[in-house]
């Protein structure tokens, strides 16, 4: 594996961890029984951040080459 692909592979597991990190305090503060309607919103913002987050990186990925 050369060093692009390896900086690739741990961006891309440190994106999933934050975005697991941020459900799982989701799903902790915003559930009584059932996930809550704010809960709800904030797991879609959530994705929506996640998207962006990776969108970004990704481009400073390619630009770097």
């Amino acid at each position: 594996m050369d060093r692009d692909a390896a900086v690739e592979a741990v961006v891309a597991l440190i994106g999933v961890g934050t975005l697991a990190a941020i459900i799982i305090w989701i799903g902790t503060a915003y559930y009584d029984s059932a996930l809550s309607e704010q809960g709800g919103i904030a797991l879609v913002g959530a994705i929506v951040f996640f998207i962006l987050l990776m969108s970004v990186i990704g481009l400073g990925l390619a630009r770097r080459s």
